[in-house]
């Protein structure tokens, strides 16, 4: 993900509710909470804006992002981001990534299997399963580290170059994805 900025800044005479309706809505709330809670109209507080405000530190995981990607298939790579965003409830990279992945020619079958892969391994081929199960344990890696049996798969389906980018993928997509939630990034609000 490369994150843009959003150059509007809220006020508190800002009368539009959707930002407040769509953060509000449960799109970046932890997978326990509920939806049909009230959604808050009041202005939300203003957010830094992480690009502008630590631009070194944005332009180095701009090219850390990069030299990630070098290698691996780009629908590989989509998905890896695709399965973060949904493990981390990153709306905003979710929309970015899932669009990126039909720009890139992925199917809306497999984009809809992404976080059951498990129960539909047919849509993926057993690297892209490799990968999907290394980046579940790297993204919970707190739940219970990164198990032998998954790393192994993934090497037997990688050689050391290609499965360091794939971690390296993993890594970015991890920064992008908190970056993302704790800025305050709206899902569908890509500039790229």
């Amino acid at each position: 993900m490369v994150m843009t900025t959003n150059t509007s800044t809220k006020t508190s005479t800002n009368t539009s509710t959707s930002t407040a309706t769509v953060t509000g809505a449960g799109l970046n709330a932890p997978a326990n909470a509920s939806t049909d809670a009230p959604v808050s109209t009041a202005p939300q507080p203003r957010r830094v804006d992480f690009a502008k405000a630590a631009r070194p530190v944005f332009r180095a995981l701009i090219g850390f992002d990069a030299a990630a990607r070098e290698g691996l298939d780009p629908a590989l790579v989509e998905l890896i981001q695709i399965r973060a965003s949904h493990l981390n409830h990153c709306a905003y990279c979710l929309h970015m990534h899932t669009n990126d992945a039909r720009k890139a020619g992925e199917s809306e079958d497999r984009l809809h299997m992404v976080p059951v892969w498990r129960e539909a391994r047919h849509f993926f081929t057993p690297r892209e399963q490799a990968a999907l199960a290394l980046t579940e344990a790297v993204t919970l890696v707190a739940d219970r580290g990164v198990p032998d049996d998954v790393y192994a798969e993934a090497a037997a389906h990688f050689d050391d170059t290609e499965l360091a980018h794939v971690l390296s993928v993993i890594l970015t997509i991890n920064t992008w994805n908190r970056i993302a939630l704790a800025t305050g990034k709206v899902a569908g609000t890509d500039e790229r």
